[in-house]
């Protein structure tokens, strides 16, 4: 599937340098720049990281100047590239979970990035800690009471255009808006001033995955040097902002991150993924039967689609007259006619799309007609975070549990919740100095010594956040 955001961008002739050559540091080299990244972010104050495309590419999604990025190959005539799996099905990669980690553990104080594929939310970044300078494709925003809705599909307009649907709230109703910028779209204030306040404030912005020329965002890093802080980039192509930064390092970001991160003595949290559906079940009497309707749609509502479902299963394990069918068409329905005085379990086998980490989950629901469930509310926070506990000490997918339920004489509507991916990000596997990975071997005296200055916190730095535990 192309890159939905890229085709819908206005035609631009000039985009800046594509195409640059990839540079790699020697092992040897890029050991020693590792080493002395990690003590720049122990010892830094208020770190700020400005991320770019080159984040995200080790999940599948193209950069733009790369020699096989997205404005590269629309120069030499051959089109937007293909990702290697649809947009709204993308993980974080490790660079994005190591962020979360370095913000938990207190080290990181802000995001500021230009990304749109919405990776750094997936990832469970907070909100108020993150910048998005050129939007989110899986945003939209209510124009008058502010209110920004996460989607886990793709917004159909980009260029800060009215969307097919309208804010929440009963008092306002506005149209909604996607919140990508096109070219002549100017940066929204509100992320562009508190991502200059934040360069300001910073002693340590480190640049990862970027080529530093889409202006006025590339020149935000420079401002933490005005006032006396300093600039780290890692990026495997030359940007403009080279020669005024500390350390320049050109590797691959996620190999140099999980060097960081293993020589600060953290640890990087798997990414789990959860996804939701709406059950909604009606019914009318007709003399002593029962006509009755299932649908299965998005919290977000009919129009907006399930993206991580294939097709439905629906069975009925304890009635033998009750025929199996499977739903391929969304939105999922069903309608069926029975006795009113029936009960029956009706179980529902949900298959996945491509992407998850699983291939299908189950819901049960046990119908009687002549008597009405209890309304309840769980505390949603907490019965996710059991959630992903559990997904993770189970080193799998497929979870579901109820959030809550609401119950009238004639309906019936509940909310689920589902683990559908779960991703585990092992450092051990990204060894970035020689082929025997000394930066992570015990022969290596130097890396050895300076992990342990940093994690007995020597030098008056303290020792790395305790890890969260489930």
């Amino acid at each position: 599937m192309s890159l939905g955001y890229a085709e819908k961008l206005s035609y631009r002739e000039d985009v800046g340098t594509v195409g640059m050559p990839e540079k790699f540091d020697s092992p040897k080299l890029l050991q020693g720049k590792i080493e002395e990244l990690a003590v720049m972010v122990q010892k830094s104050k208020h770190l700020v990281v400005f991320t770019g495309a080159g984040i995200s590419t080790s999940s599948g999604i193209p950069d733009f100047r790369g020699p096989k990025g997205v404005w590269t190959m629309q120069r030499a005539g051959k089109g937007v590239p293909d990702a290697s799996l649809p947009f709204h099905r993308a993980a974080p990669t490790l660079t994005h979970m190591a962020l979360v980690e370095l913000e938990r553990a207190g080290l990181l104080k802000f995001v500021i990035s230009q990304n749109v594929d919405s990776l750094h939310l997936r990832s469970g970044f907070p909100r108020e800690k993150l910048s998005e300078l050129h939007g989110n494709s899986f945003k939209e925003v209510c124009p008058c009471c502010k209110t920004e809705y996460l989607r886990d599909f793709e917004i159909e307009t980009i260029g800060l255009k009215d969307t097919p649907r309208r804010c929440a709230d009963k008092n306002c109703g506005a149209r909604l808006k996607d919140t990508v910028l096109d070219w002549e779209d100017a940066l929204p204030p509100e992320e562009m001033y508190s991502a200059e306040e934040q360069c300001r404030t910073a002693d340590l912005v480190l640049c990862l995955g970027t080529s530093l020329q889409i202006t006025p965002a590339c020149n935000m890093p420079l401002l933490s040097i005005k006032n006396g802080g300093k600039v780290a980039i890692v990026n495997l192509q030359a940007t403009p902002k080279d020669k005024k930064a500390s350390l320049v390092i050109h590797g691959l970001v996620d190999k140099v991150i999980a060097g960081v991160m293993y020589i600060l003595s953290l640890r990087i949290p798997p990414y789990i993924r959860i996804d939701f559906i709406q059950l909604l079940l009606r019914h009318t009497v007709k003399k002593k039967c029962v006509r009755w309707t299932l649908r299965v749609t998005s919290v977000h509502g009919m129009r907006a689609p399930l993206s991580f479902l294939r097709s439905i299963e629906v069975s009925f394990p304890d009635r033998s007259d009750m025929k199996p069918v499977v739903l391929m068409e969304q939105p999922f329905s069903l309608q069926r006619e029975t006795s009113m005085t029936s009960i029956f379990s009706m179980l529902l086998t949900l298959n996945f799309s491509d992407g998850c980490g699983c291939s299908s989950s189950s819901v049960e629901c046990h119908v009687n007609f002549q008597k009405q469930k209890e309304s309840f509310v769980r505390d949603r926070i907490l019965v996710l975070q059991e959630m992903k506990c559990t997904a993770e000490r189970q080193s799998r997918a497929g979870q579901q549990s109820i959030l809550e339920r609401e119950s009238l004489p004639r309906a019936e509507t509940s909310i689920h919740a589902f683990v559908t991916n779960i991703v585990r990000y092992d450092a051990e596997d990204l060894k970035v100095a020689d082929p025997k990975g000394n930066w992570i071997n015990s022969s290596s005296s130097t890396s050895n010594n300076l992990t342990k200055r940093l994690v007995k916190g020597a030098s008056g730095y303290p020792a790395p956040a305790k890890k969260l535990k489930c």
